[in-house]
């Protein structure tokens, strides 16, 4: 199996040099490393050849990271044998040593593996919300990992895709899959890597995230930030849920976003209920909510264990996660709002300095 990785970059002067050294770092290095610079106005083109790695630069592409990636694919694909993979990486992420090795190992053993793709861990800094981040990353691996590495989205941030898996899903575009006909991804999508997820597991394929296979990527530093960021995540995922309608595939993921929406309000629900008691009532302290109250914290703490003692501690009070998971939920409530009155999606890019 030849490994091809293809890192889609869009002035990212600062944290390209990361993702390459990550690459050079692996037990089991790529074949070939590929960055495909879209529209980059920095030195990411300098920095990327001055690494040594083949670089294209895109032509008129106006469809961001899946046009970027159909480009280079295009040019890639005829060249590959249906067994090789292409690791499809962001160019602001860096995967573990043995991430590679560990990949290629689960796609030999397995053929009706379509992708494996990466656990993804926030990385150092940011103050309170980077760590708020991190805490919510953390508790997204667990998951994963407890369920043995099946996932409902195969991560934008890096993966290892099948050259076979993805001619299908070429092929498939317009007919039985949402898109144009010949490109690996819609480019219609705002999340690029839910809907291949889709595409892939409706052609059949089965995909994995195996514990060893880590990303470590940015988080947003600025809440106005994280806001375009989980807003284009979710109203993406219910755009895209639209277009495949309800299937074998689909309907766990139709199930997942109502829970969100019941969690939505039973949350906010909860808040003003709290709200109405400390008002009206005054706070009195009674054993049965001491003790669901002792049990909800002794859960939010275990499962950031792991993330050491910043992530515990500011898990133990409950209130600033709480107001954290508000923001989420306000961002599902403006996600569906904006698509049930046919408000215009679209892609915000962090506006970052030229270097």
């Amino acid at each position: 199996m030849r490994l091809v990785a293809l890192i889609p970059a869009h002035n990212e002067a600062g944290r390209i040099s990361g993702a390459l050294r990550s690459l050079r770092e692996q037990s089991r290095p790529p074949d070939s490393v590929v960055v495909v610079s879209d529209n980059s106005t920095d030195k990411t083109v300098e920095l990327a050849s001055a690494a040594g790695v083949r670089v294209m630069e895109t032509a008129g592409n106006t469809a961001m990271k899946a046009g970027a990636l159909n480009q280079a694919l295009e040019r890639l694909l005829p060249d590959l044998d249906v067994d090789d993979a292409l690791l499809v990486m962001d160019a602001d992420s860096r995967i573990d040593a043995d991430f590679l090795e560990v990949a290629e190992e689960h796609l030999l053993s397995d053929s009706t593996l379509g992708a494996v793709g990466g656990i993804f861990f926030g990385e150092s800094g940011g103050g309170l919300l980077g760590q708020l981040q991190r805490n919510e990353f953390l508790r997204y691996s667990r998951d994963i990992e407890r369920h043995r590495g099946r996932v409902m989205v195969l991560t934008g941030t890096a993966s290892v895709i099948r050259v076979q898996a993805m001619r299908e899903v070429a092929a498939a575009r317009a007919k039985h899959l949402p898109g144009v006909p010949g490109q690996v991804y819609d480019t219609a999508a705002l999340t690029e890597d839910n809907e291949f997820t889709l595409a892939l597991k409706t052609l059949g394929w089965r995909l994995r995230s195996p514990a060893p296979c880590r990303v470590t990527t940015e988080i947003m530093t600025g809440w106005n930030e994280l806001w375009w960021q989980r807003l284009r995540w979710q109203r993406g995922a219910l755009e895209n849920l639209r277009h495949y309608g309800i299937t074998r595939t689909t309907l766990r993921y139709w199930g997942q976003q109502a829970g969100i929406a019941i969690g939505a309000v039973a949350l906010s629900l909860y808040v003003l209920l709290l709200a109405i008691t400390a008002v009206v009532g005054g706070w009195a302290v009674r054993p049965l909510w001491i003790t669901v109250g002792v049990i909800f914290i002794a859960e939010r703490v275990t499962t950031v264990w792991r993330g050491g003692w910043r992530a515990r501690a500011l898990a133990l009070p409950l209130v600033i996660e709480l107001a954290y998971d508000l923001f989420i939920q306000a961002v599902f409530v403006r996600s569906l709002i904006d698509l049930l009155t046919g408000r215009a999606a679209r892609w915000h890019r962090a506006q970052t300095d030229p270097v």
